[in-house]
């Protein structure tokens, strides 16, 4: 028997210089998730746009672990100004992904370094490295 069967890994980062697409993939003042298969197994992140800026996170929620949005690319509160995790009401900001109110308030979303290199969407270093 084989291991084909086996549920993979749920990872936390990337590797640094994979293209996700330019930058026009993300209308601006919006967010849109990206899922990338690697040998290790499967990252789930998303990207918001602000302006030539982008802001990207791991989707899963410092409160539960659950991914944040349950409809696609629905990472924004309704007037775009905020992260929201839609299962639980937590409230994020965009620049730095704390968490401003809800049930894990002053905790933070895992950071996705990502860049724009040439107008395109690119995953970087971390700045903790």
């Amino acid at each position: 028997m084989n291991d084909s069967g086996a549920s993979e890994a749920r990872l936390t980062a990337t590797p640094a210089g994979v293209r996700l697409g330019p930058l026009d993939t993300i209308a601006d003042g919006a967010a849109r998730n990206f899922v990338l298969q690697m040998r290790a197994g499967r990252f789930h992140g998303f990207i918001v746009r602000r302006g030539d800026a982008v802001h990207g996170y791991v989707d899963r929620c410092p409160h539960m672990g659950l991914p944040l949005a349950q409809a696609l690319d629905a990472y924004l509160t309704p007037d775009g100004i905020h992260i929201a995790c839609s299962w639980h009401g937590a409230v994020f900001a965009v620049e730095n992904g704390l968490c401003l109110g809800g049930p894990c308030t002053g905790q933070r979303l895992t950071p996705w370094p990502v860049t724009v290199t040439d107008g395109q969407i690119v995953t970087a270093t971390s700045d903790r490295d």
